[in-house]
């Protein structure tokens, strides 16, 4: 039985794509930061008829956190064959009359940046690490970095673009960067079976979102990613997709 580990995974597209992959015969370490969110998500896929399932705590933003997580999973598999980096959040801010604060490059302070890029972008790239020596032992290794085609540094130059004037200095620089790692990490595995791409999984009715009712259903996001998971052999590495912006092709330019 295959396994997979999916960070930010107690709710909303982490929670779907848990399910799918639960639903495809794999064997899902489901991230949560908090541990009794994470058994609540548990407990309501084995209720399903999903049991093979279990929450690991992991706040990716701290090293000791993720240290832990690879500890925990390390006493329960020696491989693991699917790593989804799906943990993030979008900084948003608002006023002291709760409006929102546009994340604009004139004036968004450091701090904000610093937050956003803890999760989105260093957290990331330290529970990458962390896990990557289980992944190496499998024979189909995959990683998904849960993307934004909102990081898209050539669509969002394009007016003609449906999100060009949806602009956030923070959140999409962010997914910009974790882009970047990307394309970094999957050279450096071009020649091995690792497939490792950068999947958006669109505009979707979720917290992130504020339920939007003109965004997208989780059970198409999760699909979205899982396709990427279970992408076989011959499949590519290094890309960027997002069916949403290319319903026919999926790929997007960085």
């Amino acid at each position: 039985m295959k396994k997979a580990f999916i960070t930010g995974a107690n709710k909303s597209i982490g929670f779907e794509t848990a399910r799918q992959l639960l639903q495809q015969g794999f064997y899902v370490y489901l991230g949560s930061r908090n541990l009794e969110n994470g058994q609540k998500a548990v407990e309501q896929l084995k209720f399903e008829g999903l049991t093979n399932v279990e929450a690991i705590q992991i706040d990716v933003a701290d090293n000791n956190s993720v240290k832990d997580a690879r500890l925990e999973i390390g006493k329960k598999t020696d491989v693991l064959d699917v790593l989804i980096n799906n943990a993030g959040i979008n900084g948003v801010t608002f006023d002291d009359n709760g409006n929102f604060i546009p994340q604009t490059a004139k004036d968004t302070s450091v701090d904000i940046f610093k937050k956003v890029y803890e999760i989105n972008v260093y957290g990331v790239i330290r529970t990458t690490q962390a896990f990557i020596d289980l992944l190496e032992k499998s024979a189909e290794p995959r990683i998904v970095m849960v993307s934004s085609s909102q990081g898209s540094i050539t669509l969002h130059s394009d007016p003609r673009y449906k999100y060009y004037n949806v602009k956030g200095a923070v959140y999409l620089s962010s997914k910009s960067a974790l882009n970047m790692y990307t394309v970094n990490l999957a050279y450096e595995f071009k020649d091995t079976p690792f497939k490792i791409n950068a999947v958006s999984p669109g505009f979707t009715k979720t917290d992130f979102t504020g339920h939007h009712p003109n965004a997208g259903s989780v059970e198409d996001a999760g699909n979205r990613i899982v396709k990427y998971a279970l992408i076989g052999n011959d499949g590519v590495t290094g890309k960027f997709f997002c069916e949403e912006t290319n319903p026919k092709l999926g790929e997007i330019p960085w």
